[in-house]
């Protein structure tokens, strides 16, 4: 079974317990990317001492292709996943753990320095479930 780890911003890690945020924005890797089926650990501070894991495993369910188009004041005027448009950038920007797109553009020029496209991977995975609800499961 493969295990990929990704790393995150601590301002995403209540969004991913709580199961808001299903979805990671990447460039490619060289190598390999990670593949539909695979299980996920979601970490914060990875390589340092306050490394700590988010959530219990995650299982990806879909891995797309993404362009993130910006505009001249560098707020996103286009995304498109596989090759079709998103039509509500605002609510897609919410599903990547961001207020709206406007918050994601910021994000994208702090972490990336201005670019006109942005060409990555969306990695999706199941929504952990909380711990509740495991125990009721478990019963």
């Amino acid at each position: 079974m493969t295990v990929v780890a990704f790393n995150f911003n601590a301002r995403f890690e209540t969004a991913i317990r709580e199961g808001w945020k299903t979805q990671a924005i990447r460039r490619g890797r060289r190598v390999r990317n990670v593949r539909p089926g695979e299980v996920l650990q979601l970490f914060v501070g990875q390589r340092t001492p306050d490394c700590r894991r988010i959530c219990p495993d995650v299982r990806c369910t879909d891995v797309m292709t993404i362009q993130i188009t910006f505009g001249e004041d560098f707020g996103i005027v286009r995304i498109v996943t596989d090759g079709v448009p998103v039509k509500d950038l605002d609510a897609f920007a919410v599903r990547d753990g961001f207020i709206d797109s406007g918050d994601m553009a910021r994000f994208f020029k702090e972490t990336y320095g201005p670019l006109e496209v942005f060409h990555g991977l969306v990695i999706e995975w199941a929504a952990p479930r909380p711990a509740e609800a495991n125990m009721a499961v478990a019963a």
